[in-house]
């Protein structure tokens, strides 16, 4: 079940990134938590569904970001979650200035569903999140 799990949120992701909106509503619950970023601006913040997830997090992101790219670079089996180790790299809007992160996303899957994500800027947190070691 959990290598299934993983497929899904690979899927998921990538069909995210494509805007392939068919196959992200499939795989996508339309009430998904989506929690904020452990050791970011909006950690403790959680917005329930796509249009409260647009409201609280992307326009605030879209705002502050001229290019905001998230590259997945692994997929981790944590059982019901899964753990997606991340590569960010977003350029300032009004300063042009580059940030480089290597984060992560602990997504539960849930009936063949992504229904809540979280994000850690703390790899290892992370891991730790998931029951898994660093």
């Amino acid at each position: 079940m959990s290598e299934a799990n993983v497929e899904i949120v690979r899927e998921a992701w990538e069909a995210f990134q494509a805007g392939d909106e068919e196959t992200t509503a499939r795989l996508i619950d339309p009430e998904l938590e989506f929690h904020g970023t452990v050791g970011g601006l909006q950690e403790g913040e959680v917005a329930r569904g796509r249009s409260q997830i647009e409201e609280n997090f992307e326009a605030e992101d879209l705002e502050a970001w001229e290019e905001r790219r998230l590259d997945a670079e692994e997929y981790i089996d944590a059982g019901a979650d899964v753990v997606v180790l991340m590569h960010e790299h977003r350029r300032g809007r009004q300063s042009g200035i580059e940030l480089e992160a290597k984060t992560a996303i602990v997504v539960t899957v849930r009936d063949g569903r992504v229904i809540r994500m979280q994000g850690f800027l703390d790899r290892g947190a992370a891991l730790k999140f998931a029951g898994l070691s660093e």
